[in-house]
């Protein structure tokens, strides 16, 4: 079974200024397109020609969305091929769905008249209906919005019986939402991230950039959420303690865009949270068009003034700073590196390993080492790892060169038995000549 990667949340989108949309705006010739490269592939044995059909049929002669999509979500001829020859009964079960996109225009211009209606400042967008590979059922690039239509527009009815483990639970909770009858709000949500600033690194920063979208496309379309962490984290206090407890753990997949599980049994809770902030700022608001266009607009590049609009709706139980203390004090942390001074310029370059000593016992599993800035240069060459019995330290055997920069980090990977992330830790240095 090939690896699907289904990231929940998102659809399409469409664009205007105007209260009233061209059709132009919305394409869907690459509906057309697959299904005549599909055609001809499910007819054919031959690997070779299978991909010569998804290239010559579909990929050569897609739309810029197309292009677009195949980018954002790493897609290849080869990707397509595979999906089709794995799960024919799920692609033809979805076809009819599919080759609704066409008469669809009219509801996605309604929807975002709803939106300029709100926010009048709405700039121009476009909308791909697309067929993708399952990685995602929408996302955005610049003001294109990419519909993955093979799982934005299914149903209860659609077939997943050639799926199994997780994969096909997650896409029995998902159909079973019917996706494609929340088409028009979820193309929205999607339509408000290509009006906002670019999307942060940062889990607390992320999950409110993902709940503004989702708020302000709910005020737009005066409908209830069709994401069910919304209603779920509504209804349960405890979902805003954790997220509280590890808002700086660094660990998105637990919140957003992601099937990992957890004690809820509720994916993307993430959603909930920015979701709550927003709507706390919006009741709170005695302008609300000004309270919409605040939220659109907020700027992830300055993040002293993002903590303080999340303490200004007091969703939190302490300020944002007090948070990050709390944090900083639960963590466990680097000592020292045994062999010599972090930041030291004249470090002997025979030194032949590299001992990470930790603040309390790790899981003695779980590793992680990354470049930093200056990139993969400065990180020193390793050729094992090791633990500790005690997993009190870590070990990297290296090979120094002299006279060399050396600059990488020990990343929050590393973590305790209970899974509490280590406080990331840069190691900088300098070997001396020989």
């Amino acid at each position: 079974m090939s690896k699907i990667f289904l990231l929940l949340l998102g659809l399409l989108t469409f664009s205007c200024q105007m209260r009233h949309t061209d059709q132009g705006n919305v394409v869907s010739t690459d509906i057309d397109n697959f299904w005549t490269a599909y055609d001809s592939i499910v007819e054919e044995k031959d690997s070779l020609k299978q991909i010569e059909f998804i290239n010559s049929l579909y990929i050569k002669k897609g739309s810029v969305g197309l292009k677009a999509i195949m980018e954002v979500r790493n897609y290849t001829a080869g990707a397509y091929v595979e999906m089709i020859n794995n799960y024919p009964k799920f692609l033809e079960s979805i076809r009819p769905n599919t080759l609704r996109s066409k008469s669809l225009t009219n509801e996605l211009n309604r929807g975002i008249d709803g939106l300029a209606a709100i926010y009048p400042q709405l700039k121009p967008a476009k909308i791909y209906f697309t067929m993708g590979c399952m990685r995602t059922n929408g996302t955005t690039r610049d003001s294109l919005v990419l519909i993955g239509s093979e799982l934005a527009m299914a149903d209860s009815n659609t077939d997943i019986s050639e799926f199994e483990g997780r994969a096909k639970e997650w896409l029995t909770t998902f159909f079973n939402t019917n996706p494609i009858e929340h088409l028009v709000l979820l193309n929205v949500h999607e339509y408000v991230h290509t009006q906002q600033n670019p999307i942060p690194k940062e889990l607390l920063y992320k999950v409110l950039y993902e709940g503004v979208a989702e708020f302000v496309s709910v005020q737009a379309m005066g409908v209830p959420s069709a994401t069910p962490a919304i209603e779920f984290g509504k209804n349960n206090p405890a979902v805003r303690e954790k997220f509280e407890r590890e808002m700086f753990y660094e660990r998105t997949y637990d919140w957003l865009w992601s099937n990992s599980p957890n004690e809820f049994g509720v994916r993307d809770l993430g959603y909930y949270v920015g979701y709550a902030i927003a709507e706390k700022y919006y009741e709170m608001a005695g302008d609300k068009q000004e309270a919409i266009k605040k939220l659109i607009e907020l700027d992830y590049g300055k993040p002293g003034e993002i903590d303080a609009f999340i303490d200004q709706t007091g969703y939190f139980s302490k300020a944002i700073d007090e948070i990050r203390e709390d944090d900083i004090k639960s963590r466990p942390a680097v000592l020292k590196i045994r062999e010599f001074r972090n930041g030291s310029t004249d470090v002997d370059p025979k030194i032949d390993r590299i001992t990470i000593e930790f603040s309390e016992q790790l899981n003695g599993y779980n590793t992680g080492v990354d470049y930093s800035d200056l990139g993969e240069k400065y990180f020193p060459k390793t050729d094992s790892r090791s633990w500790s019995v005690d997993s009190l330290s870590w070990t990297m055997n290296v090979h120094l060169e002299p006279q060399k920069h050396y600059k990488f980090w020990i990343t929050s990977n590393f973590r305790t038995k209970n899974g509490v992330p280590l406080l990331p830790y840069l190691i900088e240095f300098e070997t001396k000549g020989e």
